[in-house]
């Protein structure tokens, strides 16, 4: 690492206050223009740790930069991974105020709930549905704490990949006789579709996304936990949204979630 500690909690501290009070910063990389990815992902488990000790608990894991497009213009072979906490979560048709968010976008996902822990390195689809209870539509909410929604690499593995709040809902669905990469994808606002795709998407089969997750725990001696909940990725681009909109997604097989901005 290029970093000290005291630098990586100094930076830590500065993405999670944006974050706290809801204001735009300049990315990290404009002060730090030589970090790697070693320090974006311990600047990462910085903020964790700060919010574990204010008493947050850690419900899942997020992955993103699942286009395989995406991943070869910003020059990676494997997306990136965040964490979420419990203060993220919003339940199905609830509103959600602008005034806690900076400048919000929204995109579908399917999310994936662990009956059992999944272990890498050599994860692959067959262990991560094998382990996997059920599936749900997912709306993320993203809201990068960047000036103007504008980072790096580097800066957005620091800012725990722009997690703020997700929605779950629909129908709770076994993976057995689903094929993921098959399902369609109809994202709305304000009743008009705004995206359409399907799960094949997420590098291929969401379920590849949650290995690769688990092959990069793998490498700091950590797993996915049973319980866990597991955004595998954006299927199509992210929206903006601003007060008075409202989100519909809609899964085939899975059914639908909504929510809406305040």
């Amino acid at each position: 690492m290029k970093l000290t500690a005291a630098q990586i909690a100094e930076l830590a501290e500065y993405l999670e206050s944006a974050q706290l009070e809801r204001r735009e910063v300049v990315k990290i990389t404009d002060r730090y223009p030589d970090i790697g990815m070693e320090d974006a992902y311990a600047i990462q488990n910085q903020i964790k740790q700060r919010k574990l000790a204010r008493g947050e608990q850690i419900v899942g894991l997020k992955v993103g930069l699942t286009s395989y497009a995406k991943m070869k213009q910003m020059g990676v072979e494997t997306p990136i991974f965040g964490f979420m906490t419990d203060t993220c979560v919003i339940q199905d048709a609830s509103e959600i105020p602008m005034a806690t968010l900076i400048h919000p976008k929204v995109e579908p996902e399917i999310a994936f709930f662990t009956k059992a822990a999944i272990r890498g390195p050599g994860c692959n689809i067959a262990t991560v549905l094998a382990a996997t209870d059920f599936v749900m539509p997912a709306i993320e909410v993203i809201d990068s704490r960047y000036r103007d929604f504008k980072f790096d690499l580097v800066s957005v593995v620091a800012d725990n990949t722009s997690a703020t709040r997700f929605i779950v809902g629909g129908k709770a669905t076994p993976v057995t006789n689903l094929d993921l990469a098959a399902l369609g994808v109809v994202l709305e606002k304000n009743g008009r579709i705004e995206m359409v795709g399907a799960g094949a998407a997420v590098v291929g089969h969401p379920a590849t996304a949650v290995a690769m997750l688990a092959n990069h725990l793998a490498a700091c001696g950590e797993e996915i936990p049973a319980g866990s909940i597991i955004l595998s990725g954006g299927i199509t681009e992210a929206i903006p949204v601003q007060a008075g909109d409202s989100i519909s997604l809609q899964i085939q097989h899975l059914g639908g979630v909504t929510t809406r901005f305040v």
